[in-house]
């Protein structure tokens, strides 16, 4: 077997990653040695492969429901925003300079079509299967001359598509059909036919429509995928997070001691990597938000300021909202707070940015014993130790380099009390280091707060992806969904009119 399929979507956020994992984990469960593949990716939270490479934590999610190693092959390009024009372009794993979107568009981007065709065929040499997602739309017709993500690696590496739907949006019908008939000849040639995802209800009343949406487009549908609250696998975009209500809490258990743990997270301009979290909030009893005003901190347990693509950036604006002053009180009175990257680095004294802003020098919050450069060079590293007495892996991404001149050691970085700065994303899924960090967090704040003794974060995701699969076993159909895998897009599909313009 040596195939390959293309996950595309009506819109950004229709699914295509949860889809993509999901069909990743059925085929490995079938005994198919798959991988899976995202040629470019925009997102600010990524990871570091154990080559040192930095991809999109999707893609890397994905890898994990295939059950192998993420390599920078899955995912060649990853443009990391740092603001509304421009961002960073990192290609195979290193970063290579910032961009704005009309030069990005205007010729690089169509120049890399190579370079990820290349890997999109070093991969399908490995694997018997590889799963590709696209980005956005594929009918997104102002980008089709330059795309490398959709269409273009479609007809570059001859591959089936399936578009998927976000029912829950509504529209879907619409989205389906006006999605193929705004491609062109060549493109339609290659969409196979559709998938709903997220349905609520009766699958029978939506039958008549995806018997006429049949007769229409001469396209079946592979599938009806149910909504299920807490499939989402790493989100890509912490542009898209909202700042307020976004609350992420544990619902498997009950807290297992007489308190809960609040935990606040500044959401902070071009956050990244705010996954970070996500091992708190699979601990029964801990409660996650995301918070944008002073007066918010002041019943949380623990506020953690995360990583951010833009320091500087991050910082001011901290300092606007009053944000800042409520952190310094917080610090005072020795009531926890965790910095991580970015958020570590404006917890420092003093910052010297001629990379990233280029603002020069910026005075931090001072609330840890750290001066910070930024170097030109990234640091990319998967480090592992010691804390709290127990063992804790991580991952680094970050052009800034810390010196610290004081406190108690802490990772890589700090703690001066309560106050804890690292750049190490990733730590808080070491589950003994987590209990251990949560116990001394409990402490401090008075709360009669026990961390369950048997969490897993592991284990959890493995849940997680595993309900993906069963998703894609119970609800799509398999065998025609193996066949397109398998043998490629029918023969004679017919053209829906008018087509993309010339």
């Amino acid at each position: 077997m040596n195939g390959g399929l293309l996950v595309a979507g009506t819109t950004s956020d229709a699914g295509k990653s949860v889809v993509t994992a999901g069909i990743c984990r059925w085929l490995v469960r079938q005994g198919v040695k798959v991988a899976p593949f995202k040629a470019q990716n925009m997102s600010l939270n990524s990871f570091v492969t154990r080559e040192g490479a930095e991809i999109g934590r999707a893609q890397a999610m994905q890898a994990q429901a295939c059950r192998i190693e993420p390599t920078a092959l899955m995912n060649p390009v990853l443009l990391k925003p740092g603001g509304e024009q421009s961002s960073q372009v990192v290609l195979l794993g290193k970063p290579v300079g910032e961009m704005s979107a009309r030069g990005y568009h205007g010729g690089r981007q169509q120049r890399l079509l190579g370079t990820v065709l290349d890997c999109l065929a070093e991969l399908r040499g490995q694997y018997d299967a590889v799963i590709c997602e696209g980005a956005g739309s594929p009918a997104e017709i102002n980008l089709r001359r330059t795309d490398i993500v959709n269409m273009g690696i479609a007809r570059g590496a001859r591959l089936p598509v399936l578009v998927v739907g976000d029912i829950d949006r509504g529209g879907v019908f619409a989205s389906f059909f006006g999605t193929l008939a705004l491609l062109s000849p060549a493109d339609q040639e290659l969409v196979a036919g559709f998938l709903v995802n997220k349905f609520r209800g009766d699958v029978s009343l939506l039958e008549p429509g995806l018997d006429m949406l049949k007769g229409l487009t001469g396209r079946p549908s592979y599938g009806v995928l149910p909504f299920r609250h807490g499939l989402g696998i790493d989100e890509e975009d912490g542009l898209r997070v909202s700042l307020r209500g976004a609350v992420r809490e544990s619902a498997v258990a009950p807290p297992l001691g007489a308190d809960v743990l609040r935990v606040a997270v500044c959401a902070i301009p071009l956050m990244s990597n705010f996954t970070d979290v996500d091992a708190l909030a699979a601990e029964p009893g801990v409660v996650v938000r995301f918070v944008d005003r002073p007066e918010e901190l002041a019943d949380a347990d623990l506020v953690v300021v995360p990583g951010t693509r833009g320091t500087v950036r991050a910082l001011r604006w901290l300092r606007e909202r009053g944000l800042a002053d409520a952190l310094a009180r917080r610090a005072a009175e020795h009531r926890p707070v965790l910095g991580i990257c970015g958020g570590f680095q404006i917890l420092g004294e003093h910052i010297e940015d001629d990379v990233e802003s280029r603002a020069g020098a910026v005075p931090g919050l001072g609330l840890l014993p750290v001066r910070v450069r930024f170097a030109r060079e990234k640091t990319l590293t998967r480090p592992a130790g010691r804390a709290l007495g127990e063992p804790v892996e991580g991952y680094e991404i970050h052009h800034g380099v810390a010196e610290v001149t004081g406190g108690e050691a802490f990772l890589d970085g700090c703690r001066v009390g309560q106050t804890w700065g690292t750049h190490w994303h990733g730590s808080l899924e070491s589950d003994g280091f987590r209990r251990a960090f949560l116990r001394e967090v409990a402490a401090a704040a008075g709360r009669r707060f026990v961390p369950a003794p048997d969490t897993s974060f592991a284990a959890l995701r493995e849940e997680q992806l595993d309900r993906l699969g069963d998703l894609i076993e119970q609800h799509a159909d398999t065998d025609a969904l193996w066949r397109l895998i398998e043998s490629g897009a029918p023969q004679g599909l017919p053209f829906i009119p008018p087509g993309a313009p010339a």
